[in-house]
C-alpha cells in the first residue's frame, strides 16, 4: 500500500489539513481516518484525485531521526574513511523534515551544500532490543530521503549535527510504500538531469534488520521515527537553483529544488 500525506484545497470538502489516503494505480486516494501509524489504516468514504492535492513529507517524525553513515563501502571510501565494524549512528531533528517538491534552503553560514539518496525506514511501533529476526515486526514502510548535509560545516565541526540539522535538510516522501522488501532495486540521485548517484542496495554495509536491532539496542524507537540508511558514493554539491531528484525502483521518485544562497 502507497500511504500519502496531503494537503487539499478547501472546495474539494474533504476535510482539514494534513490528510492522509491510500493511493492506488489510477492516482486516486482513498481518505483515511487519521494517521495510519498512530490510528491504524481506516478508511472513510471519500476519495480525491492526486492531480488536486499537494503532496505532503508522508511522515513527520514526532521524536527522531536517526541516520546511518557510511554504510557503503564506495561511499566509504570518497570520504577517505574506513568501512565501519558497527554501524555509525547519529540524529538529525524533526524540524529539517520537509516534502516533494518542497524548497531545500541554503543555509548562510555554508558555502557548499550536498545532496545524499538513502532508503528510509518507518517504525510503526515502540521498539528496544529488537533482535534482527524480528525487525519486519516494528516497520512500518519504506520511503525516500535525501541526507542534505553542508559539506564544509561537516568537515568544520568534526561532527556531523550542525552541518545536517539544518531545517529543510530531510526531505521525505513521496510516500509510504508498506509492502516494499529492499533488496537489489536500484538507488539514484539526479541533478539538474545529470544521474550522480547510482548503486543498488543490496550493497548496504548493515542490512536493514541489522540497523533495526543495533539502533534499538542502543534507544529506543517509537511510531513514526525514520532511520536513514546510508548513501552510496557519488556525493557533490548542489548549486544554488538546482533540482535534485532521489529515487528508488518501487519507491518512486523524490524531487526538490535548493534555493539561491542564504
Amino acid at each position: 500500500m502507497r500511504i500519502v500525506r496531503f494537503s487539499a484545497p478547501a472546495d474539494l470538502g474533504v476535510g482539514s489539513d494534513p490528510l492522509f489516503g491510500l493511493l492506488n494505480e489510477s492516482d486516486s486516494i482513498l481518505i483515511l481516518k487519521g494517521d495510519p501509524i498512530y490510528a491504524g489504516i481506516t478508511p472513510i468514504d471519500k476519495t480525491v484525485n492526486l492531480a488536486n492535492v499537494r503532496l505532503l513529507a508522508p511522515v513527520i517524525p514526532r521524536s527522531k531521526i536517526v541516520c546511518i553513515g557510511k554504510n557503503y563501502a564506495d561511499h566509504a571510501a570518497e570520504m577517505n574513511s574506513v568501512v565501519p565494524d558497527e554501524p555509525i549512528i547519529f540524529i538529525k531533528p524533526n524540524t529539517a523534515v520537509i516534502g516533494p517538491n518542497e524548497i531545500i534552503q541554503w543555509p548562510r553560514m555554508s558555502e557548499r551544500v550536498d545532496f545524499e539518496a538513502e532508503l528510509a525506514i518507518v517504525i510503526g511501533r515502540i521498539c528496544k532490543e529488537v533482535p534482527a529476526a524480528k525487525a519486519n515486526d516494528v516497520i512500518f514502510g519504506y520511503t525516500l530521503a535525501n541526507d542534505v548535509t553542508a559539506r564544509d560545516l561537516q568537515k568544520k565541526d568534526g561532527q556531523w549535527s550542525r552541518a545536517k540539522g539544518f531545517d529543510t535538510f530531510c526531505p521525505l516522501g513521496p510516500w509510504i510504500e508498506t509492502e516494499f522488501v529492499p533488496a537489489n532495486q536500484k538507488i539514484t540521485a539526479t541533478l539538474n538531469g545529470e544521474i550522480k548517484q547510482s548503486a543498488t542496495l543490496d550493497l548496504m554495509i548493515f542490512k536493514i534488520p541489522q540497523i533495526i536491532e543495533f539502533v534499538t539496542n542502543v534507544m529506543t524507537l517509537l511510531p513514526g521515527d525514520v532511520i536513514l540508511t546510508g548513501t552510496p558514493a557519488g556525493i557533490a554539491p548542489m548549486p544554488a537553483g538546482s533540482t535534485i531528484t532521489v529515487a528508488i525502483d518501487g519507491l518512486g521518485a523524490l524531487t526538490n529544488k535548493v534555493s539561491t544562497r542564504g
